[in-house]
């Protein structure tokens, strides 16, 4: 018998002092609606203590860093950690976020990968001209050398996917200590990945789990010395003036077929691209530009997406994600009201009941009749895609501005120099590559150590 969610009733706080039980819960229900966790909120005055511990605190040797980060994601990914094992932690995070389970456990793995990896790939953003130590010889001669920008990172984290925690496995690789304040609809990731830090021997003062209402969080950014924040526009307005807080919002990414592209060589990309990882994610594709005719690409796209099941998120066969019925309904309404005049291809309606409370959010694809359109900009948290012509005429660069990931079907020199010379696209694949390809020591919005780090001069001699 597969094994069931996790039976922690209660997940506290993980202070620099152990774990924490608060007066105030908040609880984690499943998407049927029922209740699988509470959550222990923090006050703001033990946030604060917490902040200014982590900030008092040491972080151990890089050389030590590396084995701490490489075991703690082996424990996270593939161990038993405060007693909770690797496939019912998966489990547990399926039944809460409704992402479907083999979805977690291959984003699980791809955590402890990075885990793994983090010690060099985070040297990756390291400036040629830079030494990491003022003890590099260099310095007797004066060179840069790369140093934090401060000591202590706030992290507001997300519940689409586990893969964002990796953002801040890169700051603790880099010597930094971190405080994470989770996403009160998926707190396991985090919890899991801090005390699997733990387990594996990093201090209770490197890294802290603190849950808080809204109103301690952006008191948590002002605390620490530097923010990484995930949301909506909405957050990446409130944040994005400012030099202490990195906002990752909206990727709209997209896929370009340029002439010549054969629709049915590349299906398979483009559909893992829209659909990859349950489709939750910034690095999903939210448009598809054809330079022809959009029609039977929309068409094609339509057809293999109908053919993915709808099941519950424990069923290994799931690959589709699901919400409480009344939230998956609500998407609906949002989207039929921004839609317009966009047609939609395929029968299916985008929610799919399941009896139990809650529902499948089915792939849903839209033809619109221009690359300007405003729908091509809108991006959901499940398979959604809008399909435009595009044409290399005016602005044609316009359409593909504002991506985070961007697969282009085109062997033209000049275009790909265009796109890779385009400073709003984040990332550039060439070919048979979804947008949703990554491995560690890729840059995502750029590399985080741009954000964290600082080339200082240093004469030692």
């Amino acid at each position: 018998m597969a094994p069931t969610a996790t039976a922690l009733t209660r997940l506290p706080a993980l202070g620099p002092a152990g774990p924490y039980q608060g007066r105030r819960a908040e609880t984690v229900t499943d998407v049927t609606g029922a209740t699988v966790a509470e959550l222990s909120l923090v006050p703001w005055l033990f946030a604060q203590r917490a902040v200014r511990a982590l900030r008092r605190a040491v972080p151990p040797p890089p050389e030590q860093r590396a084995a701490l980060l490489a075991e703690a994601g082996r424990l996270f990914a593939g161990g038993t950690v405060d007693g909770v094992s690797a496939e019912t932690y998966c489990r547990t995070v399926a039944t809460a976020s409704g992402t479907p389970v083999f979805t977690v456990r291959e984003v699980a793995r791809s955590v402890g990968d990075h885990a793994a990896a983090a010690h060099q790939s985070v040297h990756q953003a390291r400036p040629i001209g830079t030494a990491d130590s003022w003890r590099d010889h260099r310095a007797r001669l004066g060179c840069g050398v790369w140093t934090r920008r401060g000591e202590v990172l706030a992290v507001h984290a997300p519940a689409n996917s586990a893969a964002v925690h990796t953002a801040w496995i890169d700051a603790l690789a880099l010597g930094y200590r971190v405080a994470v304040r989770p996403s009160q609809r998926e707190p396991f990731t985090p919890y899991r990945l801090i005390a699997a830090l733990r387990q594996a021997g990093y201090g209770d003062d490197q890294a802290v789990l603190l849950p808080t209402d809204h109103q301690t969080a952006d008191r948590l950014v002002a605390e620490a010395d530097l923010a990484i924040a995930f949301g909506s526009d909405r957050v990446v307005g409130k944040y994005g003036a400012g030099a202490r807080v990195m906002p990752f919002g909206p990727g709209r990414s997209k896929v370009l077929l340029a002439a010549g592209a054969d629709t049915a060589a590349h299906l398979n990309t483009i559909v893992e691209s829209v659909a990859g990882h349950a489709g939750t994610g910034c690095v999903n594709a939210t448009a598809v530009f054809v330079e022809g005719d959009p029609e039977p690409v929309a068409e094609a796209i339509a057809t293999r997406l109908a053919e993915i099941p709808s099941l519950p998120p424990g069923d290994e066969r799931a690959r589709l994600p699901v919400r409480q019925a009344a939230t998956a309904r609500a998407v609906q309404e949002y989207l039929t009201a921004k839609a317009g005049r966009a047609r939609a291809l395929g029968a299916e309606p985008v929610v799919d009941d399941l009896g139990d409370g809650s529902a499948v959010l089915r792939p849903a694809v839209f033809l619109l009749d221009r690359a300007d359109a405003p729908q091509a900009r809108i991006e959901m948290g499940f398979p959604c895609v809008w399909v435009a012509p595009w044409r290399r005429e005016g602005d044609w660069m316009a359409p593909l501005r504002d991506t985070l990931s961007l697969t282009a079907f085109t062997d033209d020199v000049d275009l790909i120099d265009a796109l890779v010379a385009e400073p709003t696209i984040d990332k550039v694949q060439i070919g048979n590559h979804p947008t949703t390809w990554t491995r560690p020591g890729m840059p995502h919005e750029g590399y985080l150590g741009d954000f964290l780090m600082r080339s200082k001069a240093v004469i030692a001699g």
